[in-house]
């Protein structure tokens, strides 16, 4: 079969995959109708073709039509090919924008009670918070009591010009500067009955019992509508346009006051669907005018005509509580799971700890910049939204990395424990199976950072990565038991601590025993090093030596600067190839025998069934291995062992299937995490043409599986590696260029980047925007594993990241915030983006 043939084979396949459910077409990622990106990407090529690079809707970068700067690629390195006419790529310009940061409230932070009932913002910014035991307002960082309301439940609270409204114990009151006066007794058939109240030239209380208006010094109910409503006169919420119209939400139905005071029910109906809602559970008119309702059947908003939007449309949940305008023209809905951010083309879904005390969200108020506050059972929550810049993002991730995340004095990187949730005050660094991969993650992104800023500080951190992967490889040498020259270990203890080899061959025996054939049974697992001072971890992996490549290449290539800082790095380089290659194309353990993962042989590869899963992925990352040792080092002998792999055992044909995989959504992330930052090396000191192709055509198809993972470095990386280059077959010339919105994309997810790193639970499986991933896509099937309507996975800022090697398929995700993850799978796209121009701050 042709390549050419191949390719449609496969868009086919992914065009079944990514835009069919089980039962029904649906739409691809462009012509959702709705969808997060859909205008995104038609003004995207709009100014594509005109030479520019559209900007993401949300977040929005405050800038008058701001002109992308071209930025020619990087030119290639010494062992890379001279490329004539090379293509570039606009890069994406950012500049300010609106980041959310949320802040939680409880009685350990001033509110009389946990129990939180009631929100509402007046003027520019202040904010009153009703609890079970009295009424509070936030002035210049201190919660203060409101007088008259001390220790009485306030359940309901709105804007009323500068004024509060609030009803407690059972009366309407006025809040002021003057504190709570009381206006009237509430009707005894509401007491128990109260759902929101609305302070316009009109005061209406929503209540089980109907809707009631405070007119005359009393609270009466209004007749005419609640004798429309008929047998079940709930009313959940109600609103006043600018124009005087009262718009309500009842377990009914929706419902509509004109301006000749005339109530009718209405039907809300648009060009697809036509609506007889029942059970409206929230109405709000937004900045603009348009009026929103909320039913478990969906939302709608009235702009001259309606529009409706479900889960099809991008509606995350409909389990409504609430719905409050914000500032222009967006509108959040509060759920009994979370809450819901809509500006008109992009949904945002709020839930878990990382944004809330509880998922019940009983109440919201947002002020007019856009901060958003809630109430719930658990505490009060503020989502603010803070000016800042990427530059400033990655300023704070790289402060806390050098604050919490530095384990031993080589300094490696990684997560780190917390005695009590969402609280650093108390932290405990501990070692990983990765301590390497992580720690040149992090440095890899500050070679970029280095090259892209020359910060001297930049230079220091990528220089104390260096050292720290160059350790793994001398504490193996002459120790007990001493390791081969050029082993490198996957992490270090000091000696000083428990011996962690004890017990570990036993969990081996059981683990080769129950779970993996081929498991590595070694004793011990810690050697200790030859001062005595440290143990030494054994059985490093291939994603190890995929790390070490990839920050050795970057480091040569971008911070070493004198023969000095070169020569330290040739020299290590030399003794890890040169052990692979002298040992048939394995590492080798102290045990004389290869470790687990690290075999790239032809003999395993090629010809034992029980590596077929590998084969593609580590021919990939031996050839990337050669490749960078001959540019490193200069010495031919890596190009000549690289191409005897090519010519008598097929390792270039083996990369054409680097992924083991069932479409989008399948295989390990791990792997896929490995074989990016393989390609990265490959394509950039591979020198034959024809290779460069291959190989570029190999990555094309696996980018074509993973760029709907919204993953900001995937995405740089195939950019960096391809952009220019074509591939030929007997039927085709294909352009390997990327193409698509995956640069606003990837901005986009940076922008979204959360910046509190703790492991909070994200619970998304209930959703009503998510397609199940098929259960042939994993080997054990895909139970809780999905994706939203228009194809992609759930953005970054609602589910938890901590490696680039997590699952994004996975709905469910994240911990009881007990670990704090470090920011470097921020550092590393951020400042990879901005070293190859895609990003231009």
């Amino acid at each position: 079969m042709s390549f050419g043939k191949l390719l449609v084979m496969l868009g086919v396949g992914l065009a079944t995959l990514i835009g069919c459910s089980k039962s029904e077409p649906q739409p691809q990622p462009t012509q959702q109708t709705g969808s997060r990106w859909g205008q995104i990407i038609q003004k995207s090529k709009e100014m594509r073709e005109q030479g520019a690079v559209a900007g993401p809707s949300q977040p929005t970068v405050p800038q008058a039509n701001p002109a992308p700067t071209e930025v020619p690629a990087p030119a290639p390195q010494s062992a890379a090919p001279p490329v004539s006419e090379k293509k570039t790529l606009n890069g994406f310009k950012v500049g300010p924008y609106k980041g959310e940061v949320r802040t939680a409230y409880t009685a350990a932070e001033g509110l009389p009670d946990s129990d939180v009932y009631s929100v509402a913002a007046v003027g520019g910014a202040d904010i009153y918070v009703g609890t079970g035991r009295g009424l509070v307002k936030r002035a210049e960082g201190k919660w203060s009591p409101i007088a008259g309301l001390s220790g009485t439940r306030v359940e309901l609270l709105a804007a009323h010009g500068s004024e509060v409204l609030a009803t407690a114990g059972g009366a309407l009151y006025r809040v002021s500067s003057r504190g709570a006066q009381s206006l009237a007794q509430l009707p005894v058939e509401t007491l128990d009955k109260l759902h929101s109240l609305v302070g316009a030239k009109s005061i209406y209380l929503a209540t089980g019992a109907g809707l009631y208006e405070f007119a005359d010094n009393q609270v009466t109910p209004v007749k005419a509508l609640n004798d429309l409503l008929g047998e079940d006169k709930g009313v959940a919420q109600a609103a006043v346009s600018p124009e005087g119209e009262v718009a309500v939400a009842a377990r009914a139905g929706l419902f509509l006051r004109d301006s000749k005071g005339v109530w009718q029910p209405h039907y809300p109906h648009d060009a697809k669907r036509s609506w007889a809602p029942r059970d409206v559970r929230g109405v709000a008119y937004d900045s603009k005018g348009r009026l929103w309702f909320a039913s478990p059947q969906g939302v709608g908003s009235r702009d001259k005509e309606w529009t409706l939007y479900t889960g099809y449309e991008g509606l995350p949940y409909n389990d409504f509580t609430t719905a409050v305008a914000g500032e222009d023209g967006v509108v959040w809905f509060g759920t009994k799971l979370g809450a819901i951010r809509f500006d008109g083309k992009n949904w945002e879904y709020r839930q878990g700890l990382r944004w809330l005390p509880d998922d019940a969200v009983r109440a919201i108020a947002v002020t007019r910049n856009g901060d958003a506050w809630f109430a719930t059972a658990k505490g009060a929550s503020a989502i603010e939204r803070k000016t800042t810049t990427l530059a400033e993002k990655a300023k704070f991730f790289e402060d806390e990395i050098d604050k919490y995340h530095r384990r031993t004095p080589y300094g490696y990187v990684l997560e780190v424990s917390v005695k009590k949730p969402g609280d650093k005050s108390e932290w405990e660094n501990s070692d990983s199976d990765n301590d390497g991969l992580w720690t040149a993650m992090y440095g890899a992104g500050e070679c970029f950072a280095y090259a892209a800023t020359k910060n001297p500080q930049a230079k220091k951190r990528a220089q104390a990565a260096f050292e720290a992967l160059r350790f793994l490889g001398t504490v193996t040498q002459g120790g007990d038991p001493p390791a081969k020259p050029g082993f490198v270990a996957r992490s270090i203890l000091p000696t000083s601590g428990p011996n962690p080899s004890e017990g570990g061959k036993e969990r081996d025996e059981r683990k080769q025993a129950t779970d993996d054939a081929y498991w590595k049974v070694i004793d011990p697992r810690w050697p200790t090093s030859a001062d005595g001072q440290w143990y030494w971890k054994s059985d490093t992996s291939s994603d190890e030596l995929d790390g070490h490549y990839f920050l050795y290449a970057l480091y040569y290539d971008l911070v070493a600067e004198s023969e000095e800082e070169k020569d330290a790095v040739r020299t290590v380089v030399a003794g890890l190839t040169d052990h692979l290659v002298e040992n048939n194309f394995c590492l080798v353990d102290w045990d004389g025998k290869p470790t687990r993962w690290a075999v790239y042989n032809p003999e395993a590869l090629n010809h034992d069934s029980a590596w077929f899963a590998e084969r593609g992925l580590n021919s990939l990352s031996i050839l990337s291995y050669l490749r960078t040792a001959e540019h490193v080092t200069g010495d031919s002998k890596y190009r000549k062992a690289a191409d005897r792999l090519i010519r008598d055992h097929a390792y270039a044909a083996n990369v054409f299937v680097a992924k083991f995989q069932n479409g989008p959504g399948s295989g390990n992330q791990s792997d896929d995490e490995m074989a990016f930052m393989s390609f990265y090396n490959l394509l950039k000191y591979e020198s034959d043409p024809k290779l460069r192709g291959m190989f570029g055509f190999a990555f094309f198809n696996y980018w074509q599986l993973e760029k709907f993972e919204l993953c900001p470095p995937f995405n740089f990386i195939y950019a960096a590696s391809c952009t220019g280059l074509s591939f030929t077959d007997p039927f085709m010339v294909m352009d390997l260029t990327p193409k698509g919105a995956w640069l606003e994309e990837s901005v986009d997810s940076l922008m979204r980047y959360p910046i509190d790193r703790f492991n909070w639970k994200a619970t998304n499986g209930h959703r009503i925007d998510i397609v199940p991933l098929p259960d042939f896509t994993r080997d054990d099937g895909a139970p809780g594993k999905g994706y939203r309507r228009n194809g992609y996975v759930l953005p970054i800022d609602e589910r938890f990241v901590g490696h680039w090697n997590h699952d994004p398929w996975d709905l469910d995700q994240g911990g009881n915030g007990q670990e704090l993850a470090d920011g470097a799978s921020f550092l590393l796209p951020y400042y990879m983006g901005l070293y190859h121009g895609f990003i231009v701050e």
